[in-house]
């Protein structure tokens, strides 16, 4: 028989092997997590590459599946069972073809290719402007493959629309902000003459979108077979997409009773709806103003984990609050964070701030500032950084076993976020009564997410229908709940894993002290550094049998 010190060496080789192959079908992945010798490539698109990938999944998981419990270490099965989960997922969306169906496949890879590039700068300046030369040169036969791929039968029209703006944004990005990067003459030439390349390739490819959504005619909605079978196959939850609504729908209907008694303690009524139209009227008047008061928040969220002894800060860290990617404006009307890449020692990571795309009206600005008011900007403060995703990844950095740089999911990403604003709550974070209400709101927020995205994918709500619920059940302007609604149909699932994620990891933790395991910065410090786990997997890494 196989002894445990072999079998322990073949995983790690299968876990070596996957991680070059994950890397080479995504070198964009690679750049992000900063693994060296993939900063010049993108991916290959075409239909044959697909199809071989999908092959080479099915051969990975049969490679993966065959390693037994009993001759693995307690964090190799759940190595091993990572990848199974992600592979789980990839096989329950293979038929849905995506890469048929939404023109973002051919778009994301060459703007967050680039973007990531600069984002970290951890080689010399030079090196990095040829490798974004390169990758701007490559646009063009990523954007070709994309009009071979896409099937106007398939293709959503909301996919379509959403790409447009994107590719639009796209052109601007590679023509004018990446030449701007550099300060060298020799590789802003460089940078000029690819990034021409690359938005003429994008002008074109919007012109091509733009007859194709005349055409286009094909659903959103993935089904509930689909959901359900993404939720317990890939994350390991014991339910299904309808399950989730009703969870979600409870969930919205306390938080709602909720928001009702805090906005008579505020207000003397309970109509929480005009309340936080109030309080979303005292808002930053420029995009600049709104980055300052998260730069602000930011520090105050960091102070407090530190005086609360709430989780243990790793050395080095920083986050940087700074604006949004020119690109990522028309798609994404919120906050994001990208993090330090994992395979490099930074510890500095990016708290975006959602500033308006290029060219909206005064008025679209202005409801996209509403939507990031002062009471507002507390909660979602904490959730980008400190001590969310920021604190988390950042925590990651030294410790994490090595697959669990490059796999993860939304579940516990989010949840996690979520659980953050929570917790801090609890801990006495937000001491005005209306920053408080924000919070609630937050968490409000996502349990109507919850009922939206899964009654999307379900055929049981119109995209319109959609953003209605989320601009009056929710307090989002309609252009934020519009660009809300596009996003939730383009990645179903993630949208309803903040508030799944956060109930989970407070059940989680509710088990910890019963079982009197330790502090609550040592569950927070345990948990979170366990990675970026399916919520089974995460709870079987704190709970060793």
């Amino acid at each position: 028989m196989q002894g445990v010190a072999d079998v322990v060496s073949t995983l790690d080789q299968l876990v070596s092997e996957f991680m070059a192959r994950e890397f080479a079908m995504s070198p964009t992945l690679a750049t992000a997590v900063g693994a060296d010798g993939y900063d010049a490539l993108l991916p290959d698109l075409s239909e044959s590459a697909i199809r071989a990938n999908e092959l080479a999944d099915d051969q990975w998981g049969s490679r993966f599946a065959a390693l037994p419990d009993a001759e693995l270490t307690h964090d190799e099965r759940i190595d091993r069972d990572l990848v199974l989960s992600t592979l789980r997922g990839r096989a329950v969306m293979r038929d849905w073809a995506v890469w048929r169906r939404n023109p973002d496949t051919y778009l994301n890879p060459g703007l967050g290719g680039v973007f990531y590039l600069f984002l970290h700068r951890t080689r010399p300046e030079a090196e990095i402007a040829a490798d974004a030369a390169a990758r701007l040169r490559g646009v063009p036969a990523l954007l070709a493959a994309g009009r071979e791929n896409l099937s106007a039968e398939l293709a959503s029209p909301i996919f379509v629309s959403r790409a447009l703006g994107q590719a639009r944004a796209g052109a601007f990005y590679a023509r004018e902000l990446v030449p701007a990067e550099v300060s060298d003459d020799a590789s802003r030439r460089l940078l000029v003459e690819a990034g021409e390349v690359a938005a003429a390739a994008y002008q074109e490819f919007a012109s091509w979108l733009e007859a194709f959504a005349l055409q286009a005619g094909g659903s959103y909605a993935i089904g509930e077979e689909r959901y359900s079978a993404l939720l317990m196959e890939k994350e390991g939850l014991s339910y299904g997409a309808r399950a989730l609504r009703d969870r979600g729908q409870a969930a919205y209907d306390e938080l709602a009773a909720d928001m009702s008694r805090r906005t008579q303690e505020i207000a003397g009524h309970d109509d929480w709806h005009a309340l936080l139209g109030e309080l979303n009227a005292n808002h930053p008047a420029t995009p600049e103003e709104m980055r300052t008061g998260y730069a602000d928040w930011t520090k105050k969220a960091r102070d407090f984990c530190i005086a609360r002894s709430l989780v243990t800060l790793p050395p080095g860290e920083e986050c940087r609050v700074v604006p949004s990617p020119a690109f990522q404006r028309p798609i994404l009307a919120v906050a994001s964070y990208n993090s330090p890449p994992a395979f490099k020692p930074s510890m500095t990571g990016h708290f975006f701030v959602p500033y308006p795309p290029e060219g909206v009206s005064a008025q679209e600005a202005q409801q996209r500032l509403a939507t990031n008011g002062y009471h507002a900007m507390p909660t979602i403060s904490v959730h980008e950084a400190y001590p969310g995703h920021h604190w988390h990844l950042t925590h990651l950095q030294a410790g994490t076993r090595v697959i669990r740089k490059i796999l993860g999911t939304s579940y516990f990403a989010e949840g996690w976020g979520l659980y953050s604003e929570e917790m801090m709550r609890q801990e006495g974070f937000f001491t005005d009564p209306r920053d408080e209400l924000c919070q609630v709101d937050a968490r409000l927020f996502r349990a109507a997410r919850m009922v939206v995205d899964t009654s999307l994918h379900l055929g049981e709500m119109s995209f319109e229908e959609a953003v209605t619920f989320m601009s009056t059940k929710a307090s989002l302007s309609e252009p934020t709940a519009r660009a809300e609604v596009g996003r939730y149909c383009t990645w179903p699932t993630q949208a309803s894993s903040y508030l799944t994620g956060s109930l989970e990891i407070e059940r989680i933790r509710e088990r910890w002290f019963a079982e009197s395991r330790g502090s609550l910065r040592e569950f927070h410090d345990a948990i979170a550094g366990s990675g970026v786990l399916p919520i089974a997997l995460a709870e079987r890494a704190i709970f060793p049998a």
